[in-house]
C-alpha cells in the first residue's frame, strides 16, 4: 500500500520546488525570561527544542513552559496554526513533531505551515526523510544552525496535487489514531504518577483485593 506513494519522496530525483512552494517557513521567538508575568502553567503553547528532546511522540500542544497573552505580544513569535510541522533549526538540527493546537515556538524553529492543497502528511513526511540532508546545510561558529532562507530554499520534488490529496486521505486517519494513542499514554502515565506515591505510603490499600479473580483469565492460555 505505502509504495504506491514512494513517487511523493524520491530518492535523487530531479527537484522540481523548493520548501517554501509547498508550505510557509516561519521562525520563532523568546519573551525576556527576566518577566515572570510573560510565562504561565496554562496560556499559549510555546515550544523549544528541548521540549521535543525530552519525548518521543509526535505530536504537542505544550511543552515545559506557557506564555501568556502579554509575553506573545512582547516578542516576535509567531502563533501557528494546527498541523504545523515544527522543525529544529538549531541545538540539534532535526527534531520533527506537528502541532496539535495553535503553538508559538522560541527561535530554534524553522516550522512549516503546509499549504492546503499540500497537507500535514507530505511536510511531515519530507521533513523526516529528510532531516540529515538539511542539518547538513546548517552554519555557524558556535553551533550549526539552519536559517529561515535556508530553510525556505531546500530543493524538493513537488508533488502532483492528487497524488498529494490522495496520500493525505491514506495518511490522516493513521496520524489521528496515533495522535489519540499518545494522549491515552500520557493520561495513564499521569494516573500511574498520581496512585504511585499513595500505594507506596499506604494511603490507598489493597490488600483486601482478590487478585485470583483479577487474573482468572489467564487459565484460558
Amino acid at each position: 500500500m505505502l509504495a504506491k506513494y514512494d513517487k511523493l519522496f524520491p530518492v535523487n530525483a530531479d527537484f522540481t520546488g523548493i520548501l517554501s512552494d509547498v508550505g510557509t517557513v516561519i521562525g520563532g521567538a523568546t519573551p525576556s525570561k527576566k518577566r515572570s508575568e510573560y510565562y504561565c502553567s496554562n496560556g499559549i503553547g510555546w515550544i523549544t527544542p528541548r521540549d521535543l528532546s525530552n519525548t518521543s511522540d509526535k505530536f504537542i500542544a505544550h511543552g515545559a513552559d506557557d506564555i501568556t497573552d502579554e509575553g506573545y505580544a512582547s516578542c516576535s513569535a509567531k502563533l501557528l496554526p494546527k498541523g504545523s510541522v515544527l522543525f529544529s533549526s538549531r541545538a540539534p538540527i532535526g527534531y520533527v513533531a506537528i502541532a496539535t493546537n495553535e503553538v508559538a515556538t522560541n527561535q530554534g524553529f524553522k516550522s512549516v505551515v503546509p499549504k492546503e492543497e499540500i497537507g500535514t502528511a507530505f511536510v511531515y513526511c519530507f521533513l523526516v526523510r529528510n532531516k540529515q540532508r538539511i542539518a547538513d546545510m546548517g552554519a555557524g561558529t558556535t553551533f550549526p544552525e539552519v536559517s529561515g532562507k535556508m530553510m525556505k530554499s531546500v530543493e524538493l520534488a513537488v508533488p502532483e496535487q492528487s497524488l498529494c490529496a490522495e496520500f493525505d486521505v491514506f495518511a490522516e486517519p493513521i496520524l489521528k489514531q496515533q495522535e489519540t494513542l499518545e494522549r491515552e499514554n500520557r493520561d495513564l502515565a499521569a494516573l500511574r504518577n498520581a496512585l504511585l506515591p499513595k500505594l507506596m505510603s499506604g494511603e490507598i490499600d489493597v490488600s483486601k483485593i482478590d487478585l485470583t479473580q483479577l487474573n482468572s483469565h489467564l487459565g484460558d492460555y
